[in-house]
């Protein structure tokens, strides 16, 4: 495990507020290889683009077993901290959710709090930071510091008045940090005051998923973002450049 452990510890040293690394999201052995030849020293694997590449839908879609197959390929293609969207954790537990990542050479994982094997609910902000201090209890022990990003969906669902959002959404990821967490994510689109509030208040390094044709690296560093990664933004960018592609042979 030590070099599980290697690749951990830079992959968390990566997460720097004002500077942050930017992790582009990948879905199979080609695009991380691409991706890895263009430069980039650590990548995400996105659960939407991995479901769409073996034609199951987003949101628990695919299983994990098919997730872990695709991340072992990505491993084995390439020698950089990988880490991976576990979705809402698939019915499992932490034990078996980080037995698999790290079998499969992965060092990170993203934990959402919509819960898609039971219709969708929302857990609440304790259950969610329960979850999360299990995954690093079990990661822990391993010997591997696995780099835990905890993710809310608050903002994407709208549960609740728009008034108070980021309140709650504050008071959920500071739960999860307390829990043990690394990394936090506010999934969604963020107003420049919000984003900034959040990145203010929270007390770990905040994670944001961007448009990799629209977003700005200064913008999201001046703000205080520490991560970027692309969701399944970076292959809808390259479909819609692929369509454009076929289009001439028509």
């Amino acid at each position: 495990m030590t070099s599980l452990e290697s690749k951990a510890k830079a992959f968390l040293e990566s997460h720097r507020p004002g500077d942050p690394g930017v992790f582009p999201t990948v879905w199979d052995a080609w695009s991380a290889k691409v991706a890895v030849a263009a430069g980039f020293s650590a990548l995400t694997v996105g659960s939407h683009p991995v479901a769409d590449s073996i034609g199951r839908p987003d949101g628990e879609g695919m299983t994990f077993a098919e997730s872990l197959t695709r991340v072992r390929q990505i491993t084995a293609a390439v020698d950089v901290p990988v880490s991976v969207d576990i979705e809402s954790g698939y019915g499992l537990e932490p034990a078996q959710l980080i037995e698999g990542l790290l079998e499969a050479g992965a060092i990170g994982l993203n934990i959402e709090d919509t819960v898609h094997s039971e219709g969708g609910r929302l857990r609440t902000a304790q259950e969610h930071a329960d979850l999360v201090r299990g995954l690093r209890q079990f990661a822990d022990a391993s010997g591997v510091h696995v780099v835990v990003n905890a993710r809310t969906d608050l903002f994407m669902r709208k549960d609740g008045d728009d008034a108070d959002r980021v309140d709650r959404a504050i008071e959920r990821l500071k739960l999860a940090a307390d829990a043990g967490a690394d990394v936090l994510f506010p999934a969604g689109r963020h107003a420049d005051a919000d984003m900034r509030r959040l990145t203010a208040e929270l007390p770990l390094p905040i994670s944001a998923t961007v448009l990799p044709d629209q977003a700005d690296k200064a913008a999201l560093a001046d703000q205080g973002v520490a991560r970027i990664s692309f969701g399944p933004f970076l292959q809808f960018a390259l479909t819609a450049e692929i369509d454009r592609l076929l289009d001439r042979w028509k």
